[in-house]
């Protein structure tokens, strides 16, 4: 029996995340599933018919979804379930700022996930990313392990990007990695960032790296004030689908996401972003690396940000 993975949301990002997933040809069936009537089938159908250029043998199947859970059934038995449903920003929002209204919508998915594909590891983008990962747990009860929020990823892929471009190096030589809140209180690392080898403050100056920091942390918006209408999703969908690669193939690749902690770095309790070993069953281990004293600060000062919302979450 081959693999199956479903998309929950048809728009840029998640039409996207299920073209990168096809592509991969590793699933049997990637299902795309959106609340506006035929877009997901007309996608589905577009996707498909790529096929035979793109030279993969993934099938994709699109359904339209009701508010009462019409259309579901189509994700039964789901390995990994993407979930990129909710609104995107709009300029001069903050993530946070979609907190109600993704509350509503990534609850109702989460339910329905739950009942049609009781097994999957479900991956979420939706933002505010810590909270709606959080929510999306208590909304599935799942094993804490089986739910996980893509942030890291893509926040060390746009620091790689900023590295790269700066110094003129090809991304391949650059490693950086970056955990906290996928927001104001992200956590980049330069200790843990290199070229070539090289740690990154042997490279840059101080001020430079702190610059390049800040603009990671600011990565989204500034796609948004560009974009003026929707968010990114090249990048983003990048990160979801190699994570839920990772999960089909059972790999054990280390990657930055989205995880509950419970006593690693002296943070318990709260979904947060550190670096985990992702597998078949999700998060397999929180992975710990030495941090400096004020990366440690930093990433506990998130642990705390993220806690106080997502004790809200479970009332909405």
């Amino acid at each position: 029996m081959g693999k199956k993975v479903t998309v929950v949301g048809a728009g840029f990002y998640g039409s996207t995340t299920a073209q990168r997933l096809a592509e991969y040809d590793i699933f049997e069936t990637v299902v795309l599933t959106d609340i506006i009537e035929g877009k997901p089938e007309g996608l589905a159908l577009d996707l498909n018919q790529s096929r035979p250029v793109e030279g993969f043998e993934t099938k994709v199947i699109g359904a339209t979804t009701g508010p009462n859970g019409e259309g579901y059934e189509a994700i039964e038995g789901s390995d990994v379930v993407v979930i990129t449903a909710g609104l995107p920003r709009k300029p001069g929002m903050s993530r946070m700022d979609l907190l109600g209204v993704n509350a509503k919508i990534v609850r109702q998915v989460a339910e329905n996930v739950a009942k049609y594909a009781p097994n999957a590891v479900v991956i979420v983008v939706s933002n505010p990313l810590d909270e709606m990962t959080a929510l999306a747990q208590i909304a599935t009860q799942f094993p804490k392990n089986r739910v996980l929020g893509q942030a890291g990823m893509l926040d060390s892929a746009r620091f790689t990007n900023f590295v790269a471009e700066e110094l003129k190096v090809p991304v391949a030589s650059v490693k950086t990695l970056t955990l906290g809140s996928h927001g104001d209180t992200m956590v980049p690392v330069p200790s843990k960032s290199s070229v070539n080898g090289k740690p990154l403050a042997e490279l840059l100056p101080a001020e430079k790296v702190e610059e390049l920091v800040t603009r990671t942390r600011n990565g989204g918006a500034e796609v948004v004030a560009l974009l003026k209408t929707g968010s990114a999703y090249y990048a983003p969908s990048a990160a979801a689908a190699r994570m839920a690669k990772a999960v089909a193939e059972d790999s054990g690749a280390v990657m930055p996401v989205c995880a509950w902690v419970d006593g690693e770095y002296g943070i318990s309790g709260v979904y947060l972003g550190v670096e985990a070993e992702i597998g078949a069953t999700g998060v397999r281990r929180v992975v710990t690396t030495d941090l400096t004293d004020s990366e440690l600060a930093g990433l506990k000062e998130a642990a705390e940000a993220v806690r106080a919302k997502q004790a809200d979450v479970a009332d909405l």
